[in-house]
């Protein structure tokens, strides 16, 4: 397979690739990401290849609007808040899904991780898509994350077709916070400190 470096311009070229169930890779604000539609399940297979990971390891559910998680995910008053008050940005929270989530996608737990990159390209590019990606950091399994576009093609030409150019920025992954019977648990730290989005919480 070619490899091919697309502009932030040609999102409409790379979308295409997307709904036809291909991987590609872009920037967001943290790292470089591998991106598949949500719901197609040869996709997902691909994306699990190409990241040589472990399948019992689920991926994070990339929306373009804030509206778009309840279509998605069952959402809480005090979910709500923190949703509001850090996303767009660099937060992955892990919340019960819906039944239209596939199963496969949560690995039969019922829930998954949901992000909004606070770059507009990735946005752009879900919404050219008209649903969600499935978005793990662009690296193998157990690897550092590509931080730009020659990075990317350094580790998947031949195995993807597309990749937008650009860099990321702030070089750390996203803080992810699971959100479980009114409970909330820290599993990663990132850019966002646990003790403001606890504060968010509790008031």
């Amino acid at each position: 397979m070619e490899t091919k470096i697309y502009s932030e311009k040609q999102i409409k070229e790379v979308a295409e690739f997307l709904i036809s169930g291909e991987v590609v890779c872009f920037p967001t604000e943290t790292v470089f990401g591998l991106g598949v539609v949500f719901d197609n399940e040869e996709a997902f297979a691909k994306l699990v290849a190409v990241k040589r990971r472990p399948a019992d390891k689920p991926f994070t559910l990339m929306c373009a609007d804030l509206e778009d998680i309840e279509k998605y995910a069952k959402i809480n008053s005090k979910t709500k808040e923190i949703i509001k008050q850090f996303m767009p940005g660099p937060l992955t929270i892990i919340v019960d899904v819906h039944d239209n989530v596939p199963s496969w996608v949560t690995l039969n737990t019922g829930s998954i991780g949901i992000r909004i990159s606070s770059l507009d390209l990735v946005r752009n590019l879900i919404r050219q898509c008209g649903k969600p990606l499935l978005v793990p950091s662009a690296n193998r399994a157990g690897e550092t994350p590509a931080y730009s576009a020659e990075e990317a093609y350094n580790i998947f030409a031949g195995d993807i077709p597309a990749i937008i150019d650009g860099v990321a920025t702030s070089h750390v992954p996203s803080t992810i916070i699971k959100i479980s019977k009114n409970e909330l648990t820290l599993i990663r730290q990132g850019t966002i400190s646990f003790e403001e989005i606890k504060k968010i919480w509790e008031d």
